[in-house]
């Protein structure tokens, strides 16, 4: 098929939840060419729109709809929690679905719920229900386990302190984690605090927030300490993680927290 939208001018708005932000474009239709070339020409923060990541909303057969999502690198990506709550705010938004839905994403069916919107449909209040965790490997101060995208967490005692490009990097392609590699969280407990901050495989670099970093997260603080109920801090804002251990793995995981729309645009590819 050939791709319509090339040399046309291609509508999509930006989100961001908690400073984590996404190109989302009604695809559909399904003629949006997703090629790295082109994902990563969009997501460039110099050259193009700017971005974290792309997702494309597609028809699903079996689900409200379909959630395609790229990392700013151009390719595909494992799953997204900030991505999964800003695209239900978009389709609430545009009435694709009501304020429950159920999405299609890369690991399975997520339910996601709009809790509140304010008057002028900017920002959003959203909960979505992450895949349960039946895996985690226990490591001295560090724990290794799967969110819907893979992840590392290690304790720390000051987050600020910690250079989290270059350790994240050495972590995220060391040989333990080849091929794909993982993310990498250092997390600082003060109290019923934890403060996270996220190396994120895709983007290469630190982002304000992940969404499947601070579910990591507070599993991993759960585990480490007995505590379930945290106040989840990040450098783009703050979150709130539920979820149930039943002994052996995590069910019902709820990831909570703010979705704002940021622009509306159109861009000629």
């Amino acid at each position: 098929m050939v791709n319509k939208f090339y040399n046309m001018k291609v509508g999509f708005e930006k989100y961001q939840g908690n400073g984590n932000d996404f190109i989302i474009v009604d695809d559909r239709e399904g003629l949006f060419n997703a090629s790295e070339e082109i994902v990563s020409h969009l997501c460039d923060r110099r050259f193009g729109i700017g971005a974290d990541g792309l997702m494309l909303i597609r028809e699903s057969r079996k689900a409200d709809f379909e959630m395609l999502y790229f990392n700013s690198d151009g390719n595909p990506g494992t799953m997204c929690g900030n991505g999964g709550r800003c695209i239900a705010a978009y389709v609430c938004s545009k009435e694709i679905s009501t304020k429950d839905m159920i999405f299609d994403a890369v690991d399975g069916l997520h339910q996601a719920v709009v809790n509140n919107e304010d008057a002028e449909g900017v920002l959003f209040d959203v909960s979505l229900q992450m895949q349960p965790v039946t895996k985690v490997v226990e490591r001295e101060n560090s724990y290794v386990l799967d969110t819907g995208s893979p992840h590392y967490v290690e304790f720390v005692a000051c987050a600020d302190s910690v250079d989290v490009f270059q350790k994240g990097q050495q972590i995220r392609y060391s040989d333990e984690f080849k091929p794909g590699g993982t993310n990498v969280n250092f997390v600082q407990i003060n109290e019923n605090i934890l403060y996270v901050r996220t190396y994120e495989r895709g983007v290469e670099d630190e982002t304000l927030s992940c969404g499947t970093g601070v579910t990591a997260s507070a599993m991993a603080a759960f585990l480490e300490t007995g505590i379930e109920d945290w106040r989840i801090k990040t450098r783009g804002g703050d979150f709130k993680v539920s979820f149930y251990w039943d002994g052996s793995r995590f069910t019902d995981v709820w990831l909570r927290g703010p979705a704002r729309l940021v622009y509306k645009g159109e861009i000629e590819i």
